[in-house]
């Protein structure tokens, strides 16, 4: 609640974000924020105090909001409305840049969903070496909105989709932690989906599963993940010729259900689903990389996450 703030001000605007599933509408005011194991100083930031939200909390997550990363563009209700990672650059003397690591419950040592456990790391202005290895690849941010990048190809199984690069990036791609799924547009969804569906045929899966509509469960800690195919995604690199890979395994691109799951099997969704708004490169593609959102330097680097089980950038 704003009123339990001694340093609250009410700006008297409302504001209201829907979203493609969900909403939520509040009143926009400013309060002094502090920062863990930051700035010895606190900032004065935007906050939208929610007072009404529909499909956007998680049942029984306990959350109470969300912190906005991106850029002012996007910003609600207008452009004019500065943004809190803007705020705190300006007002401190953090860096303009901060990485994330998602830690997804699919690279559990010997997995089964008893025992998953998940987490990650966000650094707020800098990078930290101990939390990835190999290199860091870096692509563009094409536009300072969302964090807008190029992809250039996408392989399932080490076979090219064989299409326009414009049709992977229509009419964005975009890399966004606040979204589950890999989200394709619908011509590169299906066939991504034919590809990998031939690439798994092994196995019959009912065609609601590829839907996002149905589960498939197996014997705990009989999961075939080798049947499942790479997916590969190359990003345009800084040199605008080249590009690098980042392939997604099946532990991230099929997401544990847990509530569904019992002592005596392990429950998959699907989660790359089909998209009207561009390619979105959500969590599941995050759970596998250390990922630095250099605002700086207006680029976003890809390294091999301490919690990937296996090498997956490179060029």
């Amino acid at each position: 609640m704003s009123s339990s703030s001694n340093s609250y001000r009410d700006l008297g605007r409302s504001v209201y974000v829907p979203y493609t599933q969900g909403r939520w509408e509040g009143e926009l005011g400013t309060d002094l924020v502090s920062v863990p194991h930051g700035p010895n100083a606190s900032l004065r930031a935007n906050i939208a105090a929610i007072t009404q939200s529909d499909r956007f909390f998680i049942n029984g997550s306990n959350w109470e909001g969300i912190l906005g990363l991106a850029y002012a563009d996007i910003a609600r209700p207008d452009e004019m409305l500065e943004p809190f990672f803007d705020s705190l650059v300006r007002q401190t003397s953090v860096p303009n840049l901060f990485s994330l690591q998602l830690c997804g419950a699919g690279f559990t040592q010997n997995y089964s969903l008893g025992s998953a456990t998940v987490g990650g790391s966000m650094i707020i202005g800098g990078v930290d070496p101990s939390l990835y290895v190999g290199d860091l690849w870096y692509t563009p941010i094409r536009r300072e909105w969302y964090y807008e990048v190029i992809i250039v190809r996408i392989e399932v199984n080490g076979q090219d989709l064989n299409m326009d690069c414009k049709e992977y990036n229509y009419d964005k791609s975009i890399v966004d932690s606040g979204t589950t799924n890999l989200r394709l547009p619908r011509k590169v969804f299906q066939a991504a989906v034919k590809a990998i569906e031939a690439a798994s045929s092994t196995e019959q899966f009912p065609s609601g599963f590829w839907l996002g509509e149905q589960l498939v469960c197996w014997q705990a800690g009989t999961t075939p993940w080798h049947i499942f195919p790479v997916i590969s995604l190359y990003l345009m690199s800084e040199n605008r010729n080249q590009s690098f890979r980042i392939s997604i395994l099946p532990q991230q691109y099929l997401r544990p259900v847990e509530d569904v799951a019992s002592a005596q099997e392990d429950c998959y969704k699907f989660a790359v689903s089909q998209s009207s708004t561009g390619t979105v490169m959500g969590a599941v593609i995050m759970e596998g990389f250390y990922v630095v959102f250099d605002r700086q330097k207006k680029r976003i680097g890809f390294a091999v996450s301490t919690c990937h089980g296996e090498d997956g950038a490179g060029a």
